[in-house]
């Protein structure tokens, strides 16, 4: 009896061990991936798509020679992996973008004597690691343990101090952002309110916002008080190190204001000792900003619970979508891309339902999720047909997010950001977007105001066209000539190209006949910048002639370029995704085509980094036969540029673009044409993917990709039951089907 007994009770353990074995989403993502080689993500703890994240600020004070990555001196990140050196817990950050901007109120704890000097209170710290929603490290100067979690509008911090006097620090004057000024003031003993300013994203002045801000800790201080910097009289003056650049006031100041203040707090400590701070944040108001904290951390609410609740809510997320097969590693590229891709757009409104006008300054209420940070001219191009397949209801949030700019504005946004337009980067990259999807089925809105918005910015001349400011000779000519050496021309044509094609298709779907063939026939002025002598596109002079000297490297890893915008003419030449057909044409024919988009491969012109040619490889499956390069590249890139190490993304995740290219790539379809309903495809990573679809958007709760066989390359593919002859799906019949399978050998097929 007591020997079977001891079986079961083996059985039982084997079964609880297997059980906790086996992996949550979560458990594959690991937020250091693009914290290195420019990827500009960083590790802080945050919820899917939430408007607040926490994470160590290491780029910014007098960081120890030993403990900065020397490789990279300009950051537009509040982390890199190789800096081991902290200054302070930044609120509210952005993820995967090219210009330094946010990163502010920043939270540290010391012990000792009070110092304020943020030149001087940082430490090196170890013992670092994060999860989604949790982020920790201990800082070795202070022998404190730092914990930090998230809701969508608040975060908590946990820190575990040594015996003796500690401190906890709020400095408004420091951090990403190139604005300064900001208020605060003591509430009570636990808690501070007040305000900093933030924008001028990009180095665009007009981009200015403020955030609110709330703060509270859970033990009463010892002592309390303000900080703020004194500056030098006179020009020449110099500070006298003895005398100290700070000067400390006691709370019973009402506020304090000014470019360098902060709050600071003093506490007799015993060891092991844990004191938590909550900090709650709005873009509307101090009120807000208290009433998002008391909603989501309301009275009792701990710090694992909170950190929890953010864990489940990043698994109910990923789960969306479930994967076999593959090895450990993959799965964590996936996942991890997946966790990145859901960190933008996020969202702007309060528990309250307030958010601030765009380009305004009025307060207004939704009934629904008001997103935020969108890095259009990135993420048209794949993010938020993800979103559309697989978040649809978050996606038709961003819809309605977009065109309610459009009417507080009067234009649809370019790059947005906290209710300012940035206007960085190029083109009309809300059209392509909106169309794909309205295209998809995502049809929940007024696609008449839309299009009309969309109309606007096609057709108004340039001088009083925020979206399209050359559009005169755009549409005069055909394309963008160039008015000086750098004014990337050609890549604001393409731009313009692109997104006319996808609007002369809503308008063939809307029964506008004329506008249809108008936007057609511009979206096919690409061909004017074809060179015959190079076999490329080349920019043409405002005189009506091929710019000269001309070489089309010119402007490789991201230098100046005569032209192109961020890249050269190899990085856009194949960028007509609309008509790849009328480009081989011009070209030689289909053999041509091939070779000289292969040579973009074999010669190293191809960038992985840069938006216009990411969707290159996918390119081939275009023509019979050649589909297996596709096959072949993909998943040479997938295993060269994406990885589960610090520098596992190729360079600026751009708000989630790169990523979004390894989930779909590996998924075994690419929406390579932005604002056409459909995927190519190609040899999925998994045995088995499963995408939990919505039913109130698609009809069904499911669609399955499968792969059958041993092998690289496609020898057949079955739609549903139906064997089918392309690479080219469209939405519609994909969803329609249900499951697709590909059978796959180790021979090409050609």
């Amino acid at each position: 009896m007591i020997r079977k007994l001891s079986i079961l009770t083996g059985a039982a353990l084997f079964s609880l061990l297997t059980a906790m074995a086996q992996k949550e989403p979560a458990d594959y993502v690991n937020p250091f991936v693009g914290t290195t080689n420019y990827g500009t993500t960083n590790p802080g703890a945050l919820c899917p798509q939430g408007m607040m994240s926490v994470t160590p600020l290491n780029v910014l004070g007098a960081v120890p020679e030993n403990k900065i990555n020397k490789d990279s001196t300009w950051w537009s990140t509040p982390y890199e992996f190789n800096n081991k050196y902290m200054t302070g817990f930044a609120h509210v950050n952005l993820s995967g973008v090219g210009c330094p901007e946010l990163g502010s109120l920043l939270l540290m704890p010391t012990t000792g004597k009070l110092n304020v000097d943020f030149n001087t209170y940082g430490s090196v710290y170890s013992n670092e690691s994060a999860t989604p929603g949790y982020y920790t490290n201990v800082l070795d100067k202070y022998n404190v343990k730092c914990e930090v979690t998230a809701t969508p509008r608040t975060s908590m911090a946990r820190f575990t101090f040594p015996a003796g006097q500690s401190n906890i620090l709020l400095n408004l004057g420091e951090g990403l952002t190139n604005e300064s000024g900001a208020t605060v003031r003591f509430v009570n003993d636990r808690e501070i309110e007040g305000t900093k300013l933030l924008g001028t994203f990009c180095y665009n002045p007009q981009a200015v916002f403020p955030i609110y801000f709330v703060m509270r800790i859970n033990k009463v201080p010892a002592k309390r008080g303000y900080w703020k910097m004194m500056r030098p009289m006179g020009v020449e003056a110099q500070w006298d190190d003895t005398a100290g650049k700070y000067k400390l006031y006691t709370s019973y100041t009402k506020e304090m204001s000014g470019d360098d203040v902060g709050a600071w707090f003093t506490f007799d400590s015993t060891v092991s000792e844990t004191i938590e701070v909550s900090m709650g944040v709005s873009f509307v108001s101090i009120e807000n900003a208290r009433l998002n904290l008391e909603k989501e951390q309301p009275f009792g609410t701990t710090f694992d619970k909170l950190r929890a609740e953010a864990r489940k809510m990043w698994n109910d997320d990923l789960s969306r979508v479930t994967v076999k097969g593959g090895t450990e590693e993959q799965k964590g590229v996936f996942y991890t891309a997946m966790y990145h891709t859901l960190i933008h757009p996020n969202i702007l409104q309060d528990v309250s339902g307030q958010y601030p006008q765009m380009e305004g300054d009025k307060i207004l209420t939704t009934n629904r999720n008001r997103y935020t940070v969108f890095s259009l001219w990135d993420t048209y191009r794949n993010v938020h047909q993800l979103m559309t397949l697989v978040y649809p209801e978050r996606q038709m949030d961003m819809i309605h997010t977009m065109l309610g700019m459009y009417k507080e504005h009067g234009w649809f946004p370019k790059w947005e950001l906290y209710g300012r337009e940035t206007l960085t980067m190029e083109g009309d990259p809300s059209i392509p977007v909106i169309v794909d999807s309205w295209m998809k089925g995502l049809q929940d809105f007024d696609i008449n105001l839309a299009y009309k918005g969309m109309y606007k910015s096609a057709t108004t001349p340039g001088k009083d066209n925020l979206m399209r400011p050359d559009n005169d000779d755009y549409m005069a000519k055909g394309y963008v000539p160039m008015e000086s050496q750098y004014d990337n021309s050609v890549s604001h044509a393409l731009e313009y190209y692109v997104a006319d094609y996808a609007l002369s298709t809503l308008a063939e779907e809307l029964g506008k006949k004329e506008d249809a063939k108008l936007f057609r026939k511009r979206s096919m002025g690409y061909k004017n910048y074809f060179c015959k002598e190079f076999g490329t596109l080349r920019p043409i002079t405002k005189e009506g002639r091929f710019y000269e000297p001309f070489d089309p490297k010119e402007g490789a890893n991201f230098a100046p370029s005569p032209g192109f915008h961020e890249g050269n003419a190899w990085n856009y030449t194949f960028f007509v995704p609309h008509d790849i057909k009328g480009l081989t044409k011009l070209m030689g024919g289909d053999k041509k085509f091939v070779d000289k988009l292969q040579s973009v491969f074999d010669e190293g012109n191809y960038d992985p980094a840069n938006e216009p040619d990411i969707a290159y490889p996918y390119l081939f499956s275009r023509f019979k036969g050649e589909e297996w390069r596709t096959q072949k590249l993909v998943k040479e890139l997938l295993a060269k540029h994406f990885t589960t190490k610090p520098d596992g993304i190729p360079g600026n995740d751009d708000t989630g673009t790169m990523s979004t290219w390894a989930i779909f790539s590996m998924m075994g379809l690419y929406p390579d044409c932005p604002g056409v309903p459909e995927y190519t495809l190609t040899t999925p990573t998994f045995d088995e993917v499963t995408i939990k679809l919505d039913p109130e958007y698609w009809g069904k709760d499911k669609l399955v990709i499968k792969k059958e066989g041993h092998g690289d390359y496609i020898k057949e593919i079955r739609l549903g039951n139906k064997k089918v002859n392309k690479y080219l799906i469209s939405h519609d019949d994909l969803i329609k089907a249900g499951e697709i399978t590909f059978v796959v050998t180790d021979h090409i097929n050609k």
